[in-house]
């Protein structure tokens, strides 16, 4: 489903669309229904919000689908809110899962109680060169094909860097990986839980003039998950969104908080920095804060599914999900 750019239409990535779609009936046994417009190409898609959220209304109200699948992510999900039937998310629970811009979407779901996955999307993830990383397969799997809570999450190995595009000569070229140190514990100790909330902090911060708009009472007691994406804001770009985030009494009421790898790991350093300096200033070092998680604009990447308990713990800087993310039927 194309519910913010529609690239996956585009006759140049269109292999790579089929690819990610071959992945999700190979690897995981899937029936894949392609919505109406999801691959209309980027102009349709940008011209169309209220095609793009009929796609999701439909989704949501057919019977036959238990799962929506973000195709890549963009820029203007928000575009489609006047038009998305959310009592309808409500009445009909479906698992939705994507990352990046698709944080709109998941606010959506988390507004009407019910639980989405920030996770894998199918341009990225499920259609990878050559094959699919373990690492993101076994987390799908704990995910969503499997009623037990979902336990530790464990720190990718590696990373794999952006820079291989994806022309389809490049099919065949698997990309390289580099190797990666676990978590970081930047301040605070001791075990904290709490639900699950967040994203991407530029869609988050976006948000703050809608409805969807993380308010302090929904973050109250939360773990806050926090990530940036291939924009790579800069250091004071990230203070500015952070401050905001305080500012609401988003960061100042959550237990602790989870940030997800850089971009590539530029800004590495930087960002410790400041998020150091900004939890100084607003006196909360005593929130423990776990760095460089193999979430969001990553590959491999782990699944956070919004609403259930995670925890934090300072002392073996561990993150566990202690909650199932789906249920048996």
């Amino acid at each position: 489903m194309s519910l913010s750019s529609g690239l996956a239409g585009e006759s140049s990535i269109l292999w790579r669309t089929y690819q990610g779609i071959e992945r999700l009936k190979s690897v995981f046994g899937l029936k894949v229904k392609v919505m109406p417009h999801a691959l209309k190409g980027r102009q349709f898609v940008h011209n169309h919000p209220e095609l793009r959220a009929a796609d999701l209304n439909a989704a949501i109200k057919d019977d036959d689908i238990n799962g929506i699948i973000s195709c890549i992510g963009g820029d203007d999900a928000i575009r489609i809110l006047p038009y998305v039937d959310l009592e309808a998310i409500r009445k009909h629970p479906k698992i939705f899962i994507g990352y990046s811009d698709s944080t709109t979407v998941h606010m959506m779901f988390y507004c009407m109680g019910i639980v989405s996955f920030y996770g894998p999307a199918l341009l990225t993830d499920f259609a990878e060169n050559i094959a699919m990383d373990t690492y993101t397969i076994n987390n799908i799997e704990k995910s969503l094909f499997c009623s037990e809570p979902i336990g530790n999450i464990s720190a990718s190995e590696y990373i794999r860097p952006y820079g291989l595009s994806w022309n389809i000569e490049n099919k065949n070229i698997a990309r390289p990986v580099v190797e990666q140190h676990g978590y970081e514990l930047l301040q605070g100790n001791g075990v904290v839980q709490g639900h699950l909330v967040g994203g991407n902090i530029e869609t988050l911060v976006s948000l703050q003039a809608t409805s969807l708009f993380l308010n302090k009472y929904e973050s109250d007691g939360a773990i806050l998950f926090i990530e940036t994406s291939e924009d790579m804001p800069a250091p004071r770009e990230l203070q500015n969104q952070l401050e905001i985030l305080i500012q609401y009494d988003i960061i100042t009421n959550c237990n602790g908080l989870i940030f997800g790898k850089p971009f590539n790991n530029v800004y590495y350093e930087a960002y410790k920095a400041i998020i150091l300096k900004v939890m100084k200033r607003h006196q909360l070092q005593d929130k423990p804060i776990l760095y460089n998680t193999s979430f969001g604009h990553n590959e491999p990447k782990f699944i956070i599914p919004y609403g259930v308990k995670g925890e934090i713990n300072s002392d073996t800087q561990q993150f566990r999900i202690l909650e199932n993310g789906v249920v048996s039927i």
